[in-house]
């Protein structure tokens, strides 16, 4: 079945890879992307969706530490796959192409391992951390492929990795709609309204690497603002409060929120010059939840940084 680039939107959703009772089971509240799909059998292992983020994506072969990339902006879907032994790497990939092209997707690029760069390019671009992703650099191949924006789609890019581990094919996805960021900047005044009337805010402005309290560098306008905040009340004193989405254990989402947390402090201590003894941190996980975590929108209000009057 093919369907045009300018096809109705519920046609190109109604599509998927074949699909059969798989040997594992998707992660909690994860899905395929809606115009790619999954090799069959596969089964969702990562599943990260940002509603504004970077990636890079290579369109090229990569030796030292340079090559040909596209940098790219808007929503964001990283998804990691694994599957028992079985097909070969070299049939995944070229099933995702086909669906690709059947999909409307012009191909940028596709290389197997020596011809991509075989070291260098495997450390060159982005891999979603192991487990969930696991690349063998004899045996993988990759390909880039976009689509031009049409009615009801935006511009999209993706990127497939396939490779292989103790026999079980490994599938990253990483795609990018083109779409242009809300804004959802809250200042120092808006923050301080938020705390003298509900005794906290959640910012949104704060982001971090996936499944990592490494905070990203776009997050320095919301530390500024808490910053700002904190110096022009100089007796108030706050608890940074993470917060995350259901996808995983309820342990490790624990600690992956204290962490993240605890970096926050860090930043206003080193970075913005905040007395320590101003700030505290702690994690809830998903335990306190703003929104159904079987959504994508849910999921994003889930994921936040809270500021909170002890």
């Amino acid at each position: 079945m093919r369907s045009s680039m300018l096809a109705p939107l519920a046609l190109m959703l109604a599509l998927a890879l074949p699909a059969i009772a798989t040997a594992g089971t998707d992660r909690p509240g994860s899905a395929d992307h809606p115009r790619i799909g999954r090799f069959e059998g596969a089964w969702i292992v990562a599943h990260d969706v940002r509603d504004f983020d970077a990636y890079t994506l290579p369109v090229g072969p990569i030796k030292g530490k340079t090559g040909p990339s596209v940098a790219l902006e808007g929503r964001v879907f990283r998804i990691g796959y694994k599957q028992d032994p079985g097909p070969s790497v070299l049939e995944v990939a070229r099933n995702f192409e086909n669906r690709l092209v059947e999909r409307g997707f012009e191909i940028l690029f596709k290389c197997d391992a020596k011809a991509c760069g075989g070291y260098d390019f495997r450390y060159g671009i982005e891999v979603l951390p192991s487990p969930h992703m696991v690349v063998d650099l004899s045996h993988f191949r990759y390909l880039a492929a976009r689509s031009p924006a049409a009615e009801g789609v935006p511009e999209t890019y993706v990127s497939v990795l396939v490779s292989v581990n103790n026999r079980k094919v490994r599938t990253q996805v990483i795609a990018v709609e083109r779409e242009a960021m809300a804004d959802r900047m809250i200042d120092a005044a808006a923050m301080a309204e938020g705390i003298a009337v509900e005794g906290r805010i959640a910012l949104y402005g704060i982001q971090f690497d996936y499944d990592s309290a490494a905070i990203k560098p776009s997050s320095e306008p919301s530390l500024a603002e808490i910053a700002k905040l904190l110096k022009a009340t100089p007796d108030l004193e706050v608890v940074i409060v993470g917060h995350t989405d259901s996808q995983g254990s309820l342990d490790y989402n624990m600690g992956l929120s204290q962490r993240r947390a605890a970096a926050v402090v860090d930043a206003l201590v080193k970075q913005h010059g905040i007395a320590r003894g101003r700030l505290s941190s702690g994690g809830v996980g998903y335990l306190a939840p703003v929104g159904s975590n079987r959504t994508e929108e849910g999921r994003a209000l889930n994921r936040r940084v809270e500021l909170i009057e002890p």
